[in-house]
């Protein structure tokens, strides 16, 4: 049987590669991208993969050409891009939500990268600065990544485990990403700047300073109706009907 190859796309990443270190073949800035086959539709309903919450890293992993790109190296808005990408590649540019019991198409082919501010970074360096607004506290902080988000997770599940009544999953969060207070990378310091000194009012302008500069797809969709909604891109972005 002759060999079939299957087409490809050549997909931009939000962060245009800048953020990953020249060896990385993320810092071309590009993904080349397979479409989807009835293979990763068993990788979409692989139970397993669904249990351990790593279904949509397994489909990357699948469809992403390249073997030299490990998935946990992709900041998470360069890997919404490549999810979205895979989705139209895999069923087509609709998407039928429900909204308030009305059906309504997205056309996720209208979703425009957020790509980065060319002036607010040092090539290859995921690291960034903001200065709070109430203290004038400096910090300098990291994009979340992959494997970021694991250890984010691990931490939260193991503090979970330790006391079932408490909330740490923004804090933790937090700790994790701000990598120095006012010039000190030490641990220890970013914690008890977190827990202690961190005013509320300058957590939110900082979380919104991330949500609205960092390299990323723009998630949000005008229906018909004039509504506003955030498109969710998790497994029912695949399989409408799974709950």
């Amino acid at each position: 049987m002759a060999e079939f190859k299957f087409p490809t796309e050549e997909v931009e990443l939000p962060s245009k590669g800048l953020l990953y270190p020249k060896d990385n073949p993320l810092s071309s800035g590009k993904v080349e991208l397979k479409y989807m086959t009835a293979k990763e539709e068993d990788i979409l309903s692989n139970q397993s993969y669904i249990q351990k919450g790593i279904v949509l890293d397994k489909l990357l992993s699948s469809v992403i050409v390249s073997k030299d790109i490990n998935i946990d190296d992709l900041i998470v808005g360069d890997k919404n891009a490549l999810l979205i990408a895979t989705r139209i590649l895999g069923y087509g540019k609709d998407y039928e939500v429900i909204v308030k019991g009305q059906s309504y198409t997205l056309d996720m082919s209208t979703l425009e990268n957020r790509e980065i501010n060319d002036s607010d970074y040092e090539r290859g360096k995921n690291e960034f600065t903001f200065t709070t607004p109430s203290t004038n506290t400096i910090l300098t902080y990291q994009l979340a990544t992959g494997r970021l988000e694991k250890q984010i997770d691990r931490e939260i599940a193991g503090l979970k485990k330790i006391d079932k009544e408490t909330s740490t999953e923004l804090t933790t969060r937090l700790k994790h990403l701000i990598t120095s207070v006012d010039g000190s990378s030490e641990k220890k310091d970013i914690r008890d700047f977190v827990d202690n000194h961190f005013l509320a009012r300058d957590s939110r302008a900082f979380r919104d300073h991330i949500k609205n500069t960092q390299p990323d797809v723009n998630l949000n969709y005008t229906l018909d109706s004039g509504e506003e909604v955030e498109v969710p891109i998790g497994l029912s972005f695949f399989w409408p009907d799974y709950q």
